[in-house]
């Protein structure tokens, strides 16, 4: 009751009864922040507070600079490269490779005024290690004519693991058609 005694009498004794717990918290410790002299007197603890200085350049919280844009640009980037690769490994490949039964494909049905057709095409590595699958989709009509033949590239799927990619024709849009596996390499 030390500390309170000249609060009372610098209020009055009503005055600092009245006083609501949180502002009669705020009220001692600005008091006692008045009084400390700012020197350490033995038994008391002192903390220490260390801040790093700022770099030169602080991180903005704007959006990264890298747009939609360049991601998808990006990407497909990614999926050209691996679909030449793809195709250049099919060149030499003599029948329909060695990885036809690793290999599943199921039609994706016709949306009225769509503007490509699409398969589902399922890779799955039966192999222990992470492998490279070249696929050769040919998209067929009801005659069996072809109408496209589409090179999908499956980089490094994983072992035991099944991977699917959506192999898209243009040249069969609007056509009832069906798609079918013709050549699947693993390297």
């Amino acid at each position: 009751m030390n500390q309170l005694s000249p609060l009372r009498r610098a209020l009055g004794g009503r005055a600092a009864r009245s006083l609501t717990p949180a502002v009669l918290a705020a009220v001692l410790m600005a008091g006692a922040a008045a009084c400390d002299s700012g020197g350490t007197s033995p038994g008391t603890a002192r903390s220490t507070r260390t801040v790093s200085p700022e770099p030169h350049e602080s991180p903005s919280a704007s959006a990264s600079p890298r747009s939609q844009s360049d991601f998808e640009a990006s990407v497909s980037a990614e999926l050209e490269r691996s679909r030449q690769k793809a195709a250049k490994q099919l060149e030499g490949v003599k029948g329909k490779g060695n990885a036809i039964k690793d290999v599943s494909v199921s039609g994706l049905p016709i949306a009225a005024g769509e503007q490509f057709r699409s398969a589902l095409v399922r890779v799955t590595n039966p192999t222990g290690k992470a492998a490279f699958y070249a696929v050769r989709v040919e998209f067929v009509d009801a005659s069996g004519k072809v109408l496209d033949s589409v090179v999908l590239g499956f980089p490094d799927a994983p072992p035991g693991r099944t991977v699917s990619e959506h192999a898209n024709s243009r040249k069969a849009a609007g056509v009832k058609t069906f798609p079918r596996i013709t050549q699947a390499e693993r390297s």
